[in-house]
């Protein structure tokens, strides 16, 4: 019989709870500094990019050739004979095609590698789906159509205090700047089909663009049941006083309340407030 793994990377912010749960397995990304290598969640905290940020703004990497290897191995000695991998979106990171590299000559199990064209829950929600299917029918192939469907319904809305550091990590993607932010425009910034960044909608000031953000989620659960995840970056009394208001609204089926890993932070910055949105 099939024994089936599914694995997914750091960016994805599952709980750790939920991680044990399901047994999902984590290829971490890496954070760097000038005094060395931290690999996202193991070796460092979100808090700790943080409080770092006035002596330095690391840069970020892949999860290491070896790390990916050796959890190959490890899965194969394991007794598993294949392996679902969900990963950040091929246009923000290139996480994807590393993987899929070394999965193409490795030998003895059978891969899927899912783009989720997304990040953070967007990916989270449909690994737990995923995960809820495998655990129902043990079955390869509908547990990755239930992950690409999910995929299909879910969508990312973030807000951030400055673009900063999305220009300086080179992730500014479609999202318009500079003359914006000199007005506090702010923009609410997606994921469009391709896997980048781009500006859904421009607002003006901080706390209307968090309004905004419940205004998307009351729009998407107008007539939908839905999946409700609040994010945050340093930004922890703002995202919960909007998770208070979201589990006000009607046909929201379950909400997940999570801090982003220390990978995106450092390419958003202190601020960041975000909503994932899933058809239930």
């Amino acid at each position: 019989m099939a024994k089936i793994a599914i694995v997914s990377d750091s960016t994805s912010d599952l709980t750790l709870e939920t991680i044990e749960k399901y047994n999902i397995r984590i290829l971490p990304l890496r954070v760097i500094y000038t005094d060395g290598e931290y690999k996202d969640r193991i070796d460092i905290t979100p808090e700790e990019i943080y409080s770092r940020f006035k002596e330095e703004i690391p840069t970020t990497s892949l999860p290491s050739p070896q790390d990916t290897t050796d959890l190959f191995n490890h899965l194969k000695q394991e007794g598993y004979t294949h392996a679902i991998i969900v990963t950040i979106s091929s246009g923000i990171s290139g996480t994807m095609n590393m993987i899929r590299n070394i999965a193409d000559s490795f030998e003895g199990m059978i891969f899927e590698i899912i783009d989720s064209k997304s990040l953070t829950m967007g990916a989270g929600f449909a690994i737990i789906e995923g995960a809820k299917e495998l655990e129902k029918d043990n079955d390869f192939e509908n547990t990755i159509n239930r992950i690409k469907e999910v995929l299909k319904n879910t969508k990312v809305y973030y807000v951030v205090k400055t673009l900063e550091y999305l220009k300086k990590g080179g992730r500014i993607g479609k999202v318009e700047g500079t003359i914006g932010e000199l007005l506090n425009i702010k923009p609410i910034i997606s994921i469009n089909e391709d896997g980048v960044y781009y500006s859904y909608k421009k607002i003006r000031g901080r706390s209307r663009s968090i309004e905004e953000l419940l205004d998307i989620i009351k729009e998407k659960a107008k007539e939908t049941l839905v999946n409700i995840a609040v994010a945050h970056g340093d930004a922890y009394d703002e995202a919960q006083e909007l998770l208070k208001k979201v589990k006000q609204l009607r046909n929201i089926k379950e909400t997940v309340f999570t801090q982003i890993s220390p990978v995106l932070v450092v390419h958003t910055g202190p601020g960041l407030i975000g909503i994932v949105v899933s058809e239930a």
